[in-house]
């Protein structure tokens, strides 16, 4: 298990399958010099500033877990003398307040869980840089991102990034029943392989051709933006822009109804079933009137 501490200063860093032109305030990004980044894993868009450390849980499949994992968060939160929850499907929360969103990503036999924890953030320049979802604030009767998110030093004025990263490693030390130690690096080559490639626009940007057809849904698993580009009575392409937390069946439905003809029944039938997004999408097409 390598647990990765890691900051951003003033980034934007969005979920694999995340819209960038609706999820950020691009204008307001180019006019502050904020970078604007892309992550292999599913979720929502965040801010990264220096008042942020970042966590990742790096492992095996076979050690791979979730609840452990964000125990390690839970206890190191302890031994600072604050006491926090793990609410829906991706947030930690103190006194109802978010200070951590996390977002999970599996490849190869290997898995990583990240995330936030907002320490003395500028919480002021989330709304300047991200969109958040309507359909998502109405579903949670939430009127502003500001409103329900808070930083931990709110509530312990004088905790900081370094106390903080001692606590996580004795709390994952005495978790994983072993000592911490420092591993080295990748080397420079492998690094340069991986800046080429999460740098690039294709990457940063996706997809985002002119479609004949959207349709827009939120679901408890996440919100979708579903385009479509019809030739000839077939879907010539097919985007699904969403925040769900798993990306690789996002895309695997994508995929699946391109090239699928634009008949209800027929995209019904061509989606996969052997999944909650699959068999709520499938539903939610087969209601459609087209």
């Amino acid at each position: 298990m390598i647990l990765y501490l890691w900051q951003n200063d003033n980034t934007v860093v969005i979920g694999r399958n995340q819209n960038v032109f609706r999820e950020c305030s691009l204008v307001n990004m180019q006019k502050d010099h904020v970078t604007l980044v892309r992550r292999s894993s599913g979720g929502g868009a965040v801010y990264h500033d220096l008042g942020n450390l970042n966590f990742t849980f790096l492992t095996d499949d076979a050690n791979y877990d979730v609840a452990k994992q964000s125990q390690v968060i839970v206890k190191a939160l302890e031994k600072a003398g604050l006491h926090a929850s793990i609410s829906g499907r991706n947030d930690l929360l103190l006194n109802g307040f978010k200070f951590s969103g996390n977002a999970y990503y599996h490849h190869g036999g290997f898995s990583y869980h990240h995330g936030t924890l907002l320490i003395s953030s500028d919480l002021s320049k989330m709304p300047l840089y991200l969109n958040p979802d309507p359909l998502k604030l109405k579903a949670n009767g939430v009127t502003s991102m500001r409103s329900r998110v808070a930083n931990l030093c709110d509530f312990r004025k004088d905790l900081n990034i370094d106390m903080l990263k001692a606590y996580l490693i004795e709390a994952a030390q005495e978790i994983y029943g072993c000592s911490a130690e420092d591993t080295s690096f990748p080397d420079e080559e492998s690094l340069d392989t991986y800046l080429r490639l999460y740098s690039s626009q294709e990457w940063i940007y996706g997809k985002n051709p002119p479609f004949d057809i959207r349709f827009e849904k939120r679901f408890a698993w996440g919100s979708v933006q579903l385009g479509l580009r019809i030739v000839k009575g077939m879907i010539q392409e097919c985007v699904i822009h969403s925040d769900a937390m798993d990306p690789d069946e996002i895309e695997r439905i994508a995929n699946q109804l391109s090239g699928c003809v634009f008949e209800r029944m027929a995209m019904v039938n061509q989606i996969p079933h052997d999944s909650e997004i699959g068999r709520d999408l499938s539903e939610w097409i087969r209601k459609q009137e087209f």
